[in-house]
């Protein structure tokens, strides 16, 4: 068997930085040899990996039918069947009953990505569809690299017109005359710093709008109300909004209050009290966001703000959804999403939900008059539900519940919240699943982290896991600091001159779990992806002995190299999360921990790494470095394995077989290492 590709090391203070020299052949050779290399170190588990790909596909339900959302007179709606990587768009005239029964005899095609991508790569950016519901506006990246092409197509001839405008961020906004579109241009950062307004049949497009402030992205959206256009601009720390009259798209955008420094604003349009208004969630009182009102009609100013639910430091106000019959708010309280309901002329009350750790949020408010919401709920033993709920009366139904084929029975999984205490005393949740017969004995454990940008990693159901369930794992979430669980204050906790604290916040998880009999050093896998890469990397450093396996996807890992490269894509919106390095003392805080700079002469665990080559979030180039390094740096014997896809960007392959097949190998690599040699459990249908 060959041995592990070694990089050229050259005399420089950056020696692997020629790997950055995109598409010369000498990098493409290295990054080829590396895929060669991880083939045949997985070679022996070639036929492990087949079968697991079968087993979790055949968990899957692959001819299915999306639940239809009824808009106007058509119900829209997607099909999946079986061998297509991606799901069909169809549309039928909508049942006089209004019932969600699709008829299959009148339904139109809308768009078929598994046409479109010819076994390529395809990414569907936006999918529009006018108010006239005469036109379809979508986008479509065919690399991974996030810039995409525009086309509007006519629902009623079904031509087709590509859209004559480059470096596209996806986006499509339709005015209610359905006959303008506004939609956004990246810079050569690929920032959304551009916006411009198009007439369906012009050759060309309107500049209406441009942000030169690097650290601010711009993004339209209709009001759900659907009688404005809102113009949000967001840096990190602070945001400005324009809003626009859906009915008179060629006016100008007007500001509703002018951006200050660290204040956060995000607007919604309805009716309160029987007035339209603008709901807007503030960071003005308090760092967890209040809720206020004005009048559409009136000055806007924030001081002509009314406020409707004060600020509270035990709660966190993350979003606000809007209809005719009143307004919902998402919120967050001791690490969990909670949902409240504020209908209109009646009292206010929350959501009631059966599991102890779960994810729920609003997935969507239908039409704006509807007396019904949808909210998506899971949790780690509990596959999605699609509940319907009634504003008016609090009533839910499950309208639809993701399938598993084969046995299963969510009550034969355990779902717990437990507590780790961190290095400085504060607690830190975590979400754990296991089989009932596994608790209570050391087992293989896989725990996977991100704790960036205030994202919150609530509790998911997967298809996939129950393979290693089923195999006598046990899966959890570390919610360190730096993520969004535990609100803002939280998040602040773990970002800039914090960062140190999401790492020994992982840390004390893992410690946590070997010393609460859940698993061993031996049986641990850790596993973390683009910022949560660079989690990975860091307690990789720190403490490699803790750990038996690790898979780290898309790796943010060269940090400290890539926030002094302020030409690459989001480095400079990224100053306020991790820090400008110009500052001397910045440099040496990001120094101290970045991965790459990091890597020393040290036994490190088993390692699989992946990378996008046409990621434009996470280059290519820093897994590759990081495992460059750790070849030539490391101690040990243990597998150090790189897989570069070279047709992907930073979500991986396209496609849901492509994904099972990347999943496989992560399973079938965790496998090797950590000596899990039980039978297979194919289910038979």
């Amino acid at each position: 068997m060959s041995s592990a590709p070694l990089a050229q090391r050259t005399q420089t203070v950056d020696p692997y930085a020629w790997l950055e020299q995109r598409d010369e052949p000498e990098v493409l050779a290295y990054l080829r040899a590396e895929n060669d290399y991880l083939e045949q170190q997985l070679a022996a588990q070639s036929e492990l990996r087949e079968n697991l790909f079968n087993e979790i596909k055949g968990r899957m339900l692959e001819t299915d039918l999306s639940l239809p959302s009824p808009w106007g007179p058509w119900l829209y709606y997607q099909r999946t069947t079986a061998g297509d990587e991606y799901p069909r768009h169809y549309r039928c005239p909508r049942p006089t009953d209004d019932s969600l029964t699709v008829d299959v005899e009148q339904e139109q095609l809308l768009l078929d990505p598994n046409a479109l991508a010819d076994g390529g790569f395809i990414a569907l950016g936006a999918f529009s569809v006018s108010p006239d519901h005469r036109w379809l506006g979508y986008s479509l990246d065919i690399s991974g690299d996030e810039i995409y092409q525009l086309y509007v197509k006519d629902l009623l001839s079904g031509a087709l017109t590509a859209l004559p405008f480059d470096d596209c961020d996806g986006s499509l906004t339709w005015a209610n005359d359905s006959q303008t579109l506004f939609f956004a241009e990246l810079d050569d950062t690929q920032r959304p710093h551009k916006l411009y307004r198009h007439r369906l049949g012009d050759d060309g497009a309107e500049l209406v709008f441009e942000e030169t402030d690097g650290r601010f992205f711009l993004n339209c959206y209709r009001a759900s109300s659907e009688r404005q256009l809102v113009l949000l601009l967001g840096s990190k720390t602070t945001s400005e909004t324009w809003v626009l009259d859906a009915d008179t798209p060629l006016e100008a955008f007007r500001c509703l209050a002018a951006r200050a420094d660290d204040h956060e604003y995000y607007v919604d349009h309805g009716q309160l009290d029987g007035q339209w208004s603008w709901l807007i969630r503030s960071n003005q009182s308090g760092i967890n966001f209040a809720l206020y009102a004005v009048q559409d009609d009136q000055a806007s100013q924030r001081c002509d703000w009314r406020e409707l639910i004060a600020h509270d430091p035990a709660v966190m106000l993350e979003g606000l959804s809007v209809n005719a019959q009143g307004y919902v708010l998402s919120l967050r309280e001791a690490g969990l999403p909670m949902i409240q309901i504020h209908p209109q002329g009646l009292p206010s009350y929350r959501v009631q939900l059966p599991d102890a750790a779960y994810s729920l949020s609003v997935q969507d408010t239908l039409e704006f008059a509807s007396p019904v919401i949808r909210l998506r709920y899971e949790a780690l033993n509990r596959p999605a539900q699609i509940r319907q709920l009634t504003l008016a009366s609090g009533a839910q139904s499950v309208l639809k519940e993701t399938p598993v084929l084969g046995p299963f029975n969510a009550d034969a999984y355990v779902s717990q919240r437990l507590w780790a205490t961190a290095s400085d005393g504060s607690q830190i949740p975590i979400s754990v699943v296991a089989k009932r017969e596994v608790l209570g004995q050391p087992a293989p454990l896989y725990l996977y982290g991100y704790g960036a940008y205030g994202e919150c990693l609530d509790p998911w159901f997967s298809h996939a896991r129950l393979s290693l369930l089923e195999r006598g794992f046990v899966f959890a979430i570390a919610h360190v600091r730096g993520g969004g669980e535990l609100g803002e204050a939280w998040y602040r906790a773990g970002k800039l001159e914090h960062k140190h604290n999401s790492f020994s916040d992982f840390i004390a998880v893992a410690e946590h779990l070997i010393d609460s009999g859940y698993t061993r050093s031996a049986q641990l896998a850790i596993s973390g992806g683009s910022a949560g890469g660079l989690l990975i990397g860091a307690v990789l450093n720190q403490r490699p002995e803790l750990f038996a396996a690790a898979i780290a996807e898309v790796p943010f890992v060269d940090v400290l190299n890539t926030m002094q490269k302020p030409d690459l894509p989001l480095t400079i919106t990224e100053y306020d999360e991790w820090g400008d390095p110009t500052d001397p003392a910045v440099y040496a805080r990001i120094q101290a921990y970045a991965p790459y700079e990091n890597v020393v002469a040290q036994a490190y665990p088993a390692m699989l790494v992946v990378a996008g080559y046409n990621d434009s979030r996470v280059q290519y180039w820093e897994a590759a470095k990081w495992v460059a390094k750790l070849r030539a740096s490391k101690t040990d014997a243990n597998l150090l394995l790189l897989k570069t896809d070279l047709d992907a960007g930073h979500g991986g392959m396209s496609g849901r077989y492509q994904g099972l097949k990347d999943v496989a190998l992560e399973y079938s690599f965790l496998f090797k290492e950590l000596a899990i040699s039980a039978p297979l459990k194919l289910n038979q249908h």
